[in-house]
């Protein structure tokens, strides 16, 4: 699709959002903002909320708010297809050949690359501290950090945080409108498609040079490395998950809807998730070790781009 049908696709696409949602927000995700520049999840959920999220689906506040619940169960079957032939060897081999230290390179530059994008969707949400914090990581982990592949930002103060036009639109009053499942990027909604699949690739320099350049293999290979990368830190726990739960759409469905309130809320919204020793007592998996040293290797896609 050439450049100027994306641009009246995006249009649309908004303005249906728009007029689906009334205006008004849901319930179940806040659209104030919290000012404190406190860490969101970012991205993907943690050991324990996945380990938990089978728990969590039967939490009666929880709006499952999904009509289209049996095409979605077909496709999350297909995504799991995709999952068991291609994503998960491809992670076990990134972890197998790849050392740790590499890995967490590989994490901190993706994510550096991504500063563009978080930065305009701060501004856009009204966030001028979070926008004043990416600024300042993105220059010193693009030279004291050797292009992004160290996070000396992270040291110095200035956590690492992710944002979305998804976000935007939930901040600005725009609901979920309905829970979907996409073929293989996995849980989302039609507002969070919208704002992470069309929107935000006009706030990515890089993209659009590699796109204005015939060069959009360079960015499908980058969307790949960002999907093995975030999988591979919790293939793991989502095994055990998909073992231990009754009904895996749903727990996925739920643990997705609340990660998001999460998000959109910069964190401020508690999840009341209790621990299981078995999988959060095992170092070295995902972005947590079990001498609470924060790994490098953070997340730099959604959820919504993992093949659940």
């Amino acid at each position: 699709m050439g450049r100027d049908g994306r641009s009246v696709l995006t249009a649309l696409a908004l303005g249906v959002l728009v007029a689906m949602s009334g205006g008004q927000a849901t319930a179940e995700e806040p659209t104030q903002r919290v000012r404190d520049p406190a860490d969101a999840f970012l991205g993907y959920p943690t050991q324990v909320q996945l380990a938990q999220a089978d728990a969590m689906q039967d939490d009666v506040d929880d709006d499952v708010n999904d009509p289209l619940e049996p095409v979605n169960r077909l496709i999350f079957g297909f995504n799991q297809a995709v999952e068991v032939m291609l994503l998960r060897p491809l992670a076990t081999a990134y972890t197998a050949f790849l050392p740790l230290p590499v890995r967490e390179a590989i994490g901190n530059a993706l994510h550096n690359l991504r500063t563009p994008v978080i930065l305009a969707n701060d501004i856009l949400q009204g966030e001028p501290d979070r926008a004043w914090t990416t600024t300042q990581r993105f220059l010193v982990n693009s030279t004291l950090g050797v292009g992004g592949l160290s996070d000396p930002a992270s040291e110095m103060g200035l956590p690492k945080h992710s944002e979305d036009f998804g976000q935007t639109l939930a901040v600005w009053g725009v609901g979920e409108i309905v829970y979907l499942v996409l073929p293989i990027l996995g849980p989302s909604n039609p507002r969070d498609a919208v704002g992470q699949l069309l929107v935000d690739s006009y706030f990515d320099p890089l993209a659009l040079y590699l796109n204005n350049t015939d060069r959009e293999e360079v960015v499908y290979a980058l969307a790949a490395a960002r999907g093995v990368h975030a999988y591979s830190n919790v293939m793991d726990e989502l095994a055990q998950l998909k073992k231990t739960s009754v009904d895996y759409y749903a727990a996925i469905r739920s643990l997705y809807r609340q990660n998001r309130r999460s998000e959109i809320a910069n964190g401020e919204v508690e999840l009341d998730l209790p621990q299981i020793p078995d999988i959060t007592e095992r170092p070295g998996y995902g972005p947590w070790v079990s001498n609470d040293h924060h790994l490098a290797c953070e997340p730099v896609v959604t959820v919504a781009e993992l093949p659940f």
